[in-house]
């Protein structure tokens, strides 16, 4: 049975983990502005989106945005940045991914 909401990209298990970031902590998805789908990573999206990404707008940062792919949850992007761990299933998120917060949304 497939999950919803669907992620692209070339996934390696259930919990979101992709071919490039792959640790116990790599368990988040991206649903980028631009087209409304969910993404492991922005590597994901540039390989295989048609499309340049987008960021999302600070304004926008109340729309649910990320997937929790520990328990599925879906976060606002507030949730999400203001957490280092999901607030539904206390799944720990990797604190390096704010590295790369700028590919993603606004500041």
């Amino acid at each position: 049975m497939a999950r919803t909401p669907e992620v692209f990209g070339p996934t390696v298990d259930d919990h979101t983990r992709c071919v490039h970031y792959a640790t116990e902590l790599d368990i988040i998805a991206v649903r980028f502005a631009c087209c409304d789908r969910y993404y492991p990573c922005h590597l994901c999206h540039s390989e295989t989106a048609d499309h340049p990404a987008q960021q999302w707008p600070s304004e926008q940062f109340d729309q649910p945005a990320i997937l929790c792919g520990n328990c599925w949850s879906e976060l606002t992007i507030s949730a999400y940045k203001s957490n280092d761990s999901c607030p539904e299933c206390h799944a720990p998120f990797n604190p390096r991914c704010a590295a790369h917060s700028d590919l993603y949304f606004s500041s």
